[in-house]
């Protein structure tokens, strides 16, 4: 598909950049000089949300798994995410790449090892720890996490802001998705409170990351080097990311990002391939079914399941623990999304973010997640030691047991690391759009000040110890409670954007319909009139001719028999 170019206007950072960068710092200094005090508060309200409001997230997302299938397969997915006439920015193969590279990549490659064997080791309610069942629903639930509920999420977001950018043309800011419910207010303080929260939970969640990377890049150097496995290797890595991702972030998305997606596309599809061919590929063959389709016959179970009547913290800990996480990074990939899903139509766009992200992450998780679980019952073990610890090696020790493992952890080092980067540009371009009035194009420095922000806040809590980093994790779900109810009235504003906009569109279509129908019976109409006049006109002159050629015969015979009446000879 050819590919179009936009252009968008560059606005300075205004209010909400110099609210919530205060607001960061203050936070960051809370972390750096007292972890232990920012743990223990961020802890306790993290227990009295997934305890309060646990059955809320498993409701909520259920919800939007729900939502987002009824809007692609309704009329709804005929609307366009932009003008009518507008088409793709990006290519197929660009889109899906630069999805990934947003930063839930990351959470793939990190998690596509942990999850499963953690889940073997300590079971969903039910299940006896280290068996074969626990094996099933370890790959079970670690897609369940990662496949359409955290895609579902996102979509309401991404949806809601794509279309009121490029269709209703409002700034690129989450308060711009309440414009149908409370019309220019969101221009006052309840739009810019509205951001303010977005960028907090934006800025925190993306930090988390920044940490998470690193302590995987750092892990695996220290797997295949004598590198040490520190918080300073952590923040050198953080640094060279950082000179890195300014040289993408001065390309702009349209170079940067989406030239490092495309690499980091490929180089995921060599190391996937590798390890399904070299690795136990039947026993992953066999994983991929069973978990397609343990996946499919328990969606509706997982994702109305509670236990009220067992002790066990698993589901808090676990399935509602990611729920948060994901709502709370549902601003950050939501705006990044909808500036690069311009002009595609709603149906399309569902296609693209749900279901294959989805089925990427069961190929993924049965692959990765499997070949460690064949290692640890089968093979030489040891993989749940390092998950139970060094949760970042799991997967650099599942590829040593591989051929060319040299390789292959390069690889997988090359891989987190271009994630990393294009996790830092696009969050730094997200972050500087929503603290620059919604610009799609904001300046170079509103983007360096909340790169440097966020390298900053993970190295200091790296460096703090004391549980900063979890610190900060925690707090970045707490805040996805009041975005989910946010998230709720986003639901809201589609509907009434969506019934609209297909009223009017069928309502063109109808005169479109009617006018061409008009045009048709005029002109079969008008060659009616013609043939008619035609033949009307044909009769009056043959009898004009007729007469006239009679005319012109009596006349000659008359002047041919002269006076007397008598023919005249020749």
């Amino acid at each position: 598909m050819a590919e179009k170019n936009y252009s968008y206007s560059t606005k300075k950072p205004g209010i909400v950049f110099v609210i919530s960068t205060i607001l960061v710092a203050l936070f960051v200094l809370w972390g750096a000089t007292s972890p232990s005090t920012l743990q223990e508060a961020a802890s306790d309200a993290l227990s009295w949300m997934i305890e309060s409001f646990g059955w809320f997230y498993m409701l909520i997302t259920a919800f939007f798994v729900l939502f987002v299938i009824f809007l692609a397969i309704s009329p709804f997915g005929r609307l366009r995410l932009g003008k009518p006439d507008d088409r793709p920015e990006y290519s197929w193969f660009s889109w899906i790449g630069m999805l990934f590279a947003a930063g839930i990549g990351v959470g793939f490659v990190f998690w596509g090892v942990a999850e499963p064997v953690l889940y073997y080791l300590d079971t969903p309610v039910g299940y006896q720890p280290e068996t074969r069942q626990a094996a099933i629903a370890g790959l079970r639930y670690g897609v369940y996490h990662w496949a359409l509920h955290p895609w579902a999420i996102f979509s309401i977001v991404a949806l809601t802001l794509a279309y009121v950018q490029f269709r209703k043309d409002r700034p690129a800011l989450i308060s711009s998705a309440f414009y149908p419910l409370i019309g220019d207010r969101t221009d006052s303080w309840i739009g810019k409170t509205i951001d303010i929260l977005a960028v907090l939970a934006t800025c925190t969640g993306v930090a988390t990351t920044f940490g998470l990377s690193a302590m995987q890049i750092t892990g695996g150097l220290s797997y295949i080097s004598s590198i040490p496995n520190n918080a300073w290797t952590q923040i050198l890595i953080i640094i060279i990311v950082t000179c890195l991702f300014m040289i993408s972030a001065a390309k702009g998305v349209n170079k940067g990002i989406k030239l490092l997606s495309n690499v980091n596309l490929v180089v995921a599809g060599l190391l996937l391939l590798f390890v399904i061919i070299v690795g136990p590929t039947l026993f992953i063959a066999e994983n991929f079914v069973s978990t397609l389709g343990g996946y499919i016959s328990n969606l509706i179970p997982m994702s109305l399941t509670m236990t009220p009547f067992s002790d066990s913290e698993w589901l808090g800990t676990n399935t509602i623990f990611f729920w948060a996480w994901h709502i709370s990074w549902a601003p950050f990939m939501g705006l990044f999304i909808a500036r690069i899903s311009r002009g595609r139509t709603i149906r399309e766009f569902m296609a693209g973010v749900l279901i294959v992200p989805s089925l990427l992450a069961i190929i993924w998780f049965t692959t990765f997640g499997g070949t460690a679980l064949n290692v640890e019952m089968f093979g030489s073990g040891g993989i749940a030691e390092l998950v139970t610890g060094d949760v970042e090696l799991a997967l650099f020790a599942t590829l040593g047991e591989l051929p060319l493992s040299m390789i292959t952890n390069v690889l997988a080092i090359l891989l987190i690391l271009i994630f990393f980067i294009t996790s830092a540009d696009s969050a730094s371009y997200v972050l500087g759009a929503m603290t620059s009035k919604g610009s799609l194009a904001p300046t170079m420095a509103a983007k360096l000040v909340w790169g440097f922000l966020i390298a900053g806040t993970a190295s200091v809590l790296l460096l703090s110890g004391g549980g900063g980093l979890d610190a900060l994790q925690t707090a970045s779900i707490i805040a996805a409670l009041p975005f989910a109810i946010i998230m709720l009235l986003m639901v809201i504003a589609i509907l009434m954007m969506f019934s609209k906009d297909l009223q009017l569109e069928g309502n063109r279509k109808r005169k479109r319909r009617i006018s061409k129908i008009k045009t048709e019976f005029r002109e079969e109409l008008l060659d009616d009139v013609k043939t008619e006049v035609y033949d009307e006109m044909y009769e009056e002159i043959k009898q004009e001719v007729k007469t006239e050629m009679k005319d012109e015969i009596l006349e000659e015979l008359s002047e041919e028999e002269g006076p007397t009446g008598k023919r005249k000879k020749d």
